[in-house]
């Protein structure tokens, strides 16, 4: 298994970036993540007007993957989430859905026991780890690791976590994958602009899938098979999200389109995975064993 520490960061996506690591298609990396604030927010007394935002969001990386081609996919599957002992939250004035109502930046320490996160002497969160930033390159300019797009990004999805596939469209050779902003639980939607962020591992297996042709990130879990989908709405990205599953599906299986979406209507579910972002984020997740039983595979 390789090993990348969180001293090879970036903060935007690019197919112009030199690789931290280069590995063979369905090799295994361990990778150290910063938490959202760059690791900036450690004591009470560090406040967000004082941090460099300009450091916020980084990514580990980028990978190399040996086989991914421009036009065919990376399956990214999270085998494991380490965390570290405390997360920091965070709002404030004009941020999250909130924010409108807030005059300053307020922020939280918590600590993690065991399996829980300690909000208060009240509350207790158990865990549900996720990785937030993750992703390839775009084809073309930068997008910077706040703003989730086709390429991945910053999709904030809280089904990204340990037993999950994650699948993206390669657009340049070797994908050039990273991942950060991880989260030791959070919501769907993050009204507040954060989770509980925090620094940690990820352990993730990359292998190239060249002849995997999509056009957006798609996620499958134990149970679930979804489309990852981010526009400059919730509209926009929840309608790209149920036209894409049911266009995937029709094609793979054969089944009338118009069928699929009337039994998608009952057992499938529009997900808001983070409305706070310059573009949101929504899944479409569909039950699997109702996909097995048309014979539904990538």
């Amino acid at each position: 298994m390789h090993e990348l520490s969180d001293d090879k960061i970036f903060y935007a996506f690019s197919k112009d970036l030199e690789p931290a690591l280069t590995v063979a298609s369905g090799e295994t990396v361990r990778i150290r993540t910063k938490d959202c604030f760059g690791n900036q927010i450690r004591t009470p007394e560090d406040e967000l007007d004082s941090i460099d935002w300009d450091a916020i969001n980084p990514a580990t990386g980028p990978i190399f993957v040996e086989g991914a081609k421009a036009g065919g996919a990376l399956k990214v599957a999270i085998d494991r989430i380490e965390l570290d002992p405390q997360t920091a939250s965070c709002t404030g004035k004009d941020e999250g859905v909130y924010g409108d109502r807030l005059d300053a930046w307020s922020t939280r320490l918590c600590a993690i026991e065991g399996d829980e996160l300690v909000w208060d002497e009240h509350v207790r969160l158990p865990l549900d780890p996720m990785i937030g930033v993750i992703g390839v390159a775009p084809a073309g300019e930068p997008v910077n690791c706040g703003t989730p797009s086709t390429h991945g990004g910053n999709m904030d999805t809280t089904q990204i976590g340990a037993g999950a596939a994650l699948y993206f469209p390669v657009a340049v050779d070797g994908a050039l994958f990273g991942c950060g902003d991880m989260h030791a639980v959070m919501g769907d939607g993050e009204v507040s602009v954060s989770g509980a962020e925090v620094a940690g591992y990820a352990t993730v297996t990359l292998t190239a899938l060249p002849e995997l042709v999509i056009d957006t990130p798609l996620i499958e879990t134990a149970d679930e098979f979804g489309v990852i989908f981010s526009a400059p709405s919730l509209d926009e990205a929840a309608d790209g999200a149920v036209h894409r599953m049911v266009d995937l599906v029709a094609a793979r299986t054969g089944q009338d389109p118009a069928d699929l979406v009337m039994l998608f209507s009952l057992c499938g579910d529009v997900r808001v995975s983070q409305m706070v972002d310059p573009n949101k984020t929504v899944r479409f997740m569909v039950p699997k064993r109702v996909l097995d039983a048309y014979g539904f595979s990538l």
